[in-house]
């Protein structure tokens, strides 16, 4: 598209969730939402484009010519809603007493509780340049256009004289696709449109399809980038977990107790966690933050999406027969067929929903990451989620119990692994961390040997 680890630990999912690391910490960070069962494909693309909206152009590969049906404008409230669900989240425990009989944590979980695009250049010089308008429209505030292409240099040729602003270059990119026989789906802003509508900002551009290839283009989006780019995508699938095929698709590390001072600085521990974990990979996987079923979550860092949020972003599945035994309260009703729309109003209670939700994110250059992502989904349902523990101590005094004198001795190693731990996650100086801590650094074993 252009715009012009290790297992979680044993412990069940749940804490005061205290804290979240969206989208919005990453500079140039575009969002994507996949929906895929079968070969049925639908795409949601938010834009991050920043700029006079005249210059806008969105160009994207596409397999087949779209019919004006399979053309929606979306809600960039849905991917708000996606990314505040399934955001790395930091979450609160609490010590037992150890003097207690029955040694119990205090743990509880929070929610956060048409018309036709006027073409400026002839049909006989479209021909000639070996490019075919197939289909054109206008749907919200986009003019769009639908172009099959014999040879990239004409097509770069038709989109400059067309007045879509492409990167210099741009047939290069464009080459791969061409050769494919893959269609160009081409997007800009119709500004009355725009004005009649009362959309003060671009809002989501979504497509569905059939396709054997489950894949997003990311090649063009290089063409015009000034640097890497993050890309966060929430794949919405029926069966299981979506991983990359063409790269290493590596878990965050999850489930590490940190120091407490990080709950006040919590996304720039996140982004340098990621960082870091993007350079102990070369800058070349693609990695999972997160896995769940929507049926539900914990700790919740917000409420799962409802049916309706669901059906806008394409999931077509909720009301086929064969997945109403995964599907809870809120769907029903017969509604054959897929693409946009609202579900039923109501449902007979049953299980969670059976929409797993997966979330990617990468950072990609032109040099790491040469190709198109290309997924599949697996059978695996096992929950997962980046997720950060804050510990805190029993606040008792050393001397209420035989036991509380071993717990603060505990304590003390358990805090140094901390800031250890820290330190390894974000590459931050551990002499740094330990005197935000307030601890000293542990005595190497011979030197208190002669003392």
């Amino acid at each position: 598209m252009l715009w012009l680890a290790s297992p979680p630990e044993a412990r069940a999912f749940c804490g005061f969730y205290v804290g979240r690391a969206d989208a919005s910490l990453f500079n140039s960070a575009s969002q994507v939402a996949l929906v895929r069962d079968g070969d049925r494909t639908v795409i949601s693309m938010l834009n991050d484009y920043q700029g006079d909206l005249k210059e806008f152009a969105l160009v994207v590969p596409v397999p087949v010519v779209l019919e004006k049906g399979q053309i929606h404008v979306g809600d960039a409230a849905l991917f708000k809603h996606l990314d505040a669900y399934s955001a790395p989240r930091l979450v609160e425990y609490f010590d037992a007493d150890p003097c207690a009989r029955e040694l119990t944590e205090k743990m509880r979980v929070l929610g956060d509780t048409g018309g036709v695009m006027a073409s400026g250049v002839s049909t006989a010089r479209t021909r000639s340049l070996g490019v075919a308008v197939e289909a054109q429209y206008t749907v919200g505030e986009y003019d769009i256009v639908i172009l099959s292409a014999k040879v990239s240099d004409g097509l770069e040729t038709w989109l400059h004289e067309n007045g879509y602003r492409v990167p210099k270059g741009a047939s290069r990119a464009l080459q791969p696709y061409v050769r494919q026989g893959m269609k160009f789906f081409v997007a800009r802003v119709n500004l009355e449109e725009q004005v009649r509508i009362g959309a003060t900002y671009l809002r989501p551009l979504q497509f569905a399809f059939e396709s054997e290839k489950f894949m997003l283009p990311i090649r063009l989006g290089m063409m015009n980038a000034r640097g890497p780019q993050d890309l966060v995508v929430y794949a919405l699938t029926r069966t299981g977990r979506v991983e990359t095929t063409n790269y290493r698709t590596v878990m965050l590390p999850t489930g590490m107790e940190i120091p407490e001072y990080v709950k006040e600085s919590f996304p720039d521990f996140y982004k340098a966690m990621f960082n870091r974990q993007v350079q102990r990979e070369n800058g070349r996987a693609v990695f999972t933050e997160y896995v769940w079923n929507m049926g539900w979550c914990d700790p919740c860092a917000a409420d799962p999406l409802s049916p309706q949020e669901m059906r806008a972003l394409g999931v077509f599945w909720l009301d086929d027969p064969g997945s109403r035994q995964g599907v809870g309260p809120g769907f029903g009703g017969k509604a054959p067929g897929w693409g946009f729309g609202r579900a039923p109003a109501s449902r007979p209670a049953g299980g969670p929903t059976q929409v797993i939700l997966t979330r990617l994110h990468l950072r990609y250059s032109a040099e790491t990451f040469p190709e198109d992502l290309v997924f599949q989904e697996t059978g695996d349902q096992q929950n997962f989620q980046g997720r950060y523990v804050l510990q805190h101590p029993w606040t008792g005094a050393p001397d209420a119990c035989p036991a509380a004198a071993g717990y603060f001795e505990e304590l003390q190693a358990r805090r140094e692994k901390r800031a250890e731990t820290l330190a390894n996650l974000t590459g931050w100086d551990i002499d740094a961390v330990r005197s935000k801590m307030e601890i000293e650094a542990p005595r190497r074993w011979w030197e208190t040997l002669w003392r």
